[in-house]
């Protein structure tokens, strides 16, 4: 435990250390705006098509003889897709029947860039949605980099959960790039001790969901069932990757309470696994809240996001675990 509690000190040496810069508040905000592009080029690419294909007929009624852009007209008509899951045809029907009435037909000859605008709009809410959690998502592929980083750099075989899949992979030979856009856990062996690292995974010790698990079981063990017994948690952590500092507050208070019932669970259970935060927005009043817990022993580890260092060694840390 007590190389635990010392090891924020290999890149931390006070409450300021964590605090986030101006500087890298504003390339996070960079980073989130890029993203947001390379999400959007899907869609722009889709309306293009739609342009196309609608520009072959001379009448807005005569759209409905295309039958490629049926599901773009249903989405021009402001039906989300998954609003269209719930429709039956005679809806969908109503509705594209409602836009061409209402609105492709009052723009005369225009009726083309007046569909693809409408369709964009409707695209442009879904954009939305998914951004709202971009910051998570960012969060955990930086981190996902810096896990398989220490791992190579340590010699490790591991391999890594495939989110959309579930299945366990080897690590293929061209090698980590892009695995983390698609990686919810990693498994290695430290020694003769299996680790098995989960993203978002409901611990039913605590009945919640939590951000980060790091477990004394091989990737078998997991898929048995291991992660029920509180026993086998080594480490647990929160990730927060939100970089407006106006969030700051909300996002620390949240995972402040999350580590606490965490550590109360586990507690009930005899349990004592180490704690961690790492966020991407720390604010100089937060800092010293986290680094009062660092020094009491409440939390093990942490990080601020935005600083590659102190990411690389708190990474390095859960790997030697």
């Amino acid at each position: 435990m007590a190389k635990e509690l010392k090891a924020f000190r290999r890149h931390l040496n006070g409450a300021r250390g964590l605090v986030t810069t101006s500087e890298n508040t504003r390339a996070g905000f960079i980073s989130l705006a890029l993203e947001r592009n390379r999400r959007a080029t899907r869609f722009v690419a889709e309306g293009r098509d739609l342009k196309v294909n609608a520009a072959q007929v001379k009448t807005p009624p005569s759209l409905r003889d295309i039958d490629r852009i049926q599901a773009a007209l249903l989405t021009a008509a402001g039906v989300s897709d998954k609003a269209a899951g719930h429709f039956l045809e005679s809806d969908k029907d109503v509705a594209i029947e409602n836009l061409i009435a209402e609105f492709l037909e009052p723009a005369g000859s225009a009726f083309v860039e007046e569909l693809v605008y409408r369709f964009l709009l409707t695209r442009g809410d879904t954009l939305g949605g998914s951004m709202r959690n971009v910051g998570g998502v960012l969060a955990q592929r930086k981190l996902s980099r810096a896990l398989t980083a220490s791992l190579t750099n340590a010699g490790r075989h591991f391999r890594w959960l495939h989110a959309a899949t579930g299945a366990w992979a080897e690590i293929p030979p061209t090698g980590t790039a892009g695995l983390e856009s698609d990686l919810r856990g990693i498994t290695w062996d430290k020694g003769r001790q299996p680790r098995t690292l989960i993203y978002n995974l409901h611990v039913p010790t605590v009945r919640n969901n939590v951000d980060l698990c790091l477990l004394d079981c091989s990737h078998e063990a997991f898929q048995a069932g291991a992660f029920r017994d509180a026993a086998q948690y080594v480490a647990l952590g929160e990730l927060k990757g939100g970089v407006d500092p106006a969030g700051a507050d909300e996002h620390w208070k949240t995972a402040h309470t999350a580590l606490t019932r965490v550590r109360q669970s586990f507690a009930k259970a005899t349990c004592s696994p180490a704690l961690f935060f790492v966020g991407a927005a720390i604010a100089e009043n937060m800092a010293h809240e986290i680094w009062e817990l660092l020094e009491s022993g409440l939390l093990a580890n942490a990080a601020n996001l935005t600083i590659d260092d102190q990411v690389a060694s708190l990474c390095s840390w859960l790997c030697d675990l």
